[in-house]
């Protein structure tokens, strides 16, 4: 190392040609090309050469030639073809020196200015090589490939924060959608990015892409971002958002509508079938809410010369959707359908659910019914399960059916039988828990309707105990015959508030939370919330899952097909439990929401509440007309306690931030 010697160095990612002033020790005083003076360390030397500047010339003389030198370097760098040196040398797996690397580059001739280029463009361009000052080493492909990756994706976040950020900033200027700018300018990456965020906060992928925007755009977090995302038509004002996020099915793959469509081809009953009892001339009838399309049960009433034949027939869908097949498959991994006030997701596509598999008036169906003697006191003689054919003759609704309570004697006698069967119940211990149950639909302009529809009217007390009834009979049933099925028991509930069908509605209400979770199993137990020995559900095939292999557990003991094991039942369970999960979220959530955009409108009315609980810093209340737990925040000296009745006014309501506000009087 001499005075005036030419050599290079990194500042900041970049490399600088320098000259050498004054060597002390192995410290360097240098004059750059940008005419400045550093202090460096030897050991900070990227590259030196035999070329010298005589410093004798003058400071200004020294920049210039740096720079040409700088310049000629660079320009050499084009000749540098990087991967085509790498696709020769990587198979070789080793350190390669400057000096070979060069000559490979610069075969006729090589000198300090060529073996700077082939260092600067190594640097430049760390995909292919391991960098080092005197040597380099091949990546191998699968590095390279992610080494690409990393690079595309650090481009592609500069890229989203800087223009995403700035491109917000300016919607957020203006009222309209970006609309066409979307597909034209790529801008619909940016709301896809803020669309994952908004769902998924810190589980989205593009958490860190998202918060770079909106920072730059100026705005705070993912409530901030909904009206954005709105006027830019991703989402629409009432966009069910927990749907997203659970990533919930709502639409058919084309798989199974192909396969849901033949099976509607080939859906005729082979009533030939010895084994299928035909019931077509019974008066069969359904019992359901004004706006239901798929009918899973119906009933019929006949006298007998012991006392009565309450026959209770469930619609066959296993005849129709067989284990396996793909609308099966589908229907498993939904659970359930979902019913919204806005949206109903089925379980089966409508073709078998709303027509095939529905117990539609005046349509020849398999069915699995149920046929109980009576005595003329209402007790239970016998029961016979079989396979049959069924014709629904008369298809009423609950509000039919409470207008003719009083008066038509076949809905008095089904009455008394649900009345009968319910005390035997209540005698065994059963919790009865009854509140009122909150109806809403959203009408044909958006407005949200409400009715508070009672569970103990004739119709749906008739319907909710006799189909308890079937279930209990069908879990006997499968029990006995010590075939597994969809077993539900519940312990006994943590403490009792009443007895019987006492109780107030603050009782009932808070009595729910008494009850332990149900649990499902293969084998039965007790069910104390019911008072029953056992208990499955399979009267709702098209919309349950569980009930659906409830029933073809029956149908196998029936001999109609082969049984799940228990082993197989156990995991069907396991492999419902999120998919039913999602199902009450959504239902809950749902309700919760268009309750909320009901109440919305009626911000500064007043309401009933019942004091459930002291909080903290207030109470929990039950908002009675509309059966929707508050807390109710109040500042100093209270004494209410619970089960007052309090009146409170609506002060704020937000149903999108899931915010009520509540005012004492």
């Amino acid at each position: 190392m001499e005075l005036g010697n030419i050599v290079e160095y990194i500042d900041r990612q970049r490399i600088l040609c320098a000259v050498v002033l004054e060597i002390k020790n192995q410290r360097l005083r240098l004059l750059t090309e940008n005419n400045r003076e550093v202090n460096l360390s030897v050991g900070r030397l990227l590259h030196r050469d035999n070329a010298r500047i005589d410093p004798a010339i003058g400071r200004t003389r020294m920049v210039d030639t740096l720079k040409a030198v700088a310049h000629k370097r660079k320009a050499l760098i084009e000749k540098v073809v990087v991967r085509e040196l790498w696709e020769v040398l990587n198979s070789e797996q080793q350190w390669i020196d400057a000096e070979t690397m060069t000559a490979f580059c610069f075969p006729d001739a090589q000198n300090g200015d060529h073996r700077s280029a082939v260092v600067r463009a190594l640097f430049d361009d760390r995909l292919y090589f391991r960098f080092n000052p005197e040597r380099f080493f091949p990546n191998s492909e699968e590095q390279v490939e992610r080494i690409s990756a990393q690079r595309d994706a650090e481009a592609r976040r500069k890229r989203v924060i800087e223009e995403g950020g700035e491109w917000l900033r300016r919607v957020l200027g203006h009222s309209g959608p970006a609309g066409s700018e979307n597909a034209e300018n790529g801008f619909d990456e940016f709301l896809s990015v803020l669309k994952s965020y908004y769902l998924f906060e810190k589980e989205s992928p593009d958490y860190s892409l998202a918060r770079g925007m909106l920072e730059r755009a100026g705005l705070n977090g993912a409530m901030d971002l909904f009206p954005v995302l709105v006027q830019q038509g991703v989402f629409t004002e009432a966009e069910n958002i927990d749907l997203l996020r659970l990533d919930v099915p709502v639409g058919f793959p084309p798989e199974v509508q192909a396969r849901a469509e033949a099976l509607v081809d080939l859906g005729q009953i082979d009533r030939s079938d010895g084994r299928r009892r035909d019931l077509t001339h019974l008066n069969l009838f359904t019992i359901d809410g004004q706006s239901t399309l798929d009918f899973d049960d119906a009933l019929s009433l006949e006298a007998t010369p012991e006392g009565i034949c309450l026959g209770i027939h469930i619609v066959d869908v296993a005849y129709f959707v067989q284990k396996g097949d793909p609308v099966d498959q589908e229907a498993q991994r939904r659970g359930s359908s979902i019913y919204m006030a806005d949206q109903k997701i089925s379980m089966l596509p409508a073709r078998l659910a709303e027509g095939l598999c529905s117990l539609k008036a005046r349509e020849i169906r398999p069915a699995i019914s149920t046929m109980i003697d009576l005595t003329p006191d209402l007790d239970i003689l016998r029961y016979r399960l079989f396979p049959s054919c069924v014709q629904v003759k008369d298809q009423r609704t609950y509000f039919d059916v409470n207008l003719a309570a009083e008066q038509d004697p076949k809905v008095m006698q089904l009455r008394s039988i649900a009345r009968k069967f319910r005390e035997s119940r209540l005698a065994a211990g059963a919790v009865h828990i009854s509140v009122p149950e909150i109806n809403l639909w959203i009408g044909e302009t958006g407005e949200v309707n409400l009715n508070r529809v009672n569970r103990e009217s004739p119709g749906r007390m008739l319907v909710a105990e006799i189909m308890i009834m079937a279930n209990w009979l069908m879990a006997r049933f499968l029990a006995e015959h010590r075939m597994p099925a969809v077993f539900r028991s519940q312990p006994d509930p943590r403490e009792r508030l009443y007895r019987g069908e006492e109780g107030t509605l603050f009782q009932h209400w808070m009595q729910r939370r008494l009850l332990n979770r149900f649990v499902l199993g293969h084998t039965p137990e007790k069910h104390s919330g019911l008072g029953l020995n056992a208990y499955v559900t399979a009267t709702s095939p098209i919309r349950k899952y569980f009930d659906l292999v409830t029933q073809r557990q029956v149908r196998a003991v029936l001999g109609l097909e082969e049984p799940y094991t228990g082993e197989d039942i156990d995991r069907i369970i396991q492999m419902s439990e999120q998919p039913m999960s999602h199902v009450a979220r959504l239902q809950a959530s749902r309700q919760r929401y268009w309750l909320l955009k009901y109440l919305e409108q009626r911000v500064g009315q007043k309401a009933e509440a019942i004091v459930l609980v002291r909080r903290r810093n207030g109470y929990q209340v039950l908002l009675t007309d509309y059966m929707l737990e508050c807390d109710l925040a109040i500042t100093g000296f209270s004494d209410l306690k619970p089960e007052d009745l309090v009146q409170v006014t609506l002060q704020k309501v937000d149903a999108r931030k899931d915010l009520i506000t509540l005012t004492l009087g």
